[in-house]
């Protein structure tokens, strides 16, 4: 998988089920590229984007509707968790104090061998075992 970026759940939510046009615009351009193969995933991703469609956003998306996007995003690059990843995630959050979970995108954009992680969830600029973070909505 090495070559490629990791993306972060915020760009699919954005994609997906935001008011925001310009950031819609921005991450509906980045899951295209994903789709391409030019981007990286984890399991912990698609998880949290179907609990978003399905419990955060208003009205909640149907489980068919969530299941077809799924569906569509079957294709992108896929980095599966496993006992490993949430050891190195502890050691992220040891490390560089950040939440557990977020502990578990740092680890999956390592393991897959990324340069960045595309996030506005994490600090634009800052480095994480290797991996740099950049905001794609700045």
């Amino acid at each position: 998988m090495s070559g490629a970026d990791f993306l972060d759940t915020n760009v699919f939510v954005y994609a997906y089920q935001f008011n925001d046009r310009e950031k819609q615009r921005v991450a509906h351009e980045l899951v295209e590229a994903a789709l391409a193969g030019k981007f990286v995933i984890s399991v912990q991703v698609l998880s949290e984007f179907a609990s978003a469609l399905l419990h955060k956003v208003s009205p909640a998306a149907t489980p068919d509707a969530v299941t077809a996007i799924l569906d569509r995003l079957s294709p992108i690059k896929l980095v599966v968790s496993d006992g490993e990843l949430v050891r190195r995630a502890v050691e992220a959050r040891a490390a560089y104090g950040i939440h557990f979970y977020d502990g578990m995108i740092v680890a999956a954009a390592e393991r897959a061998g990324c340069q960045r992680i595309l996030s506005e969830d994490l600090n634009a600029g800052q480095e994480y075992f290797g991996v740099t973070v950049s905001n794609p909505f700045r």
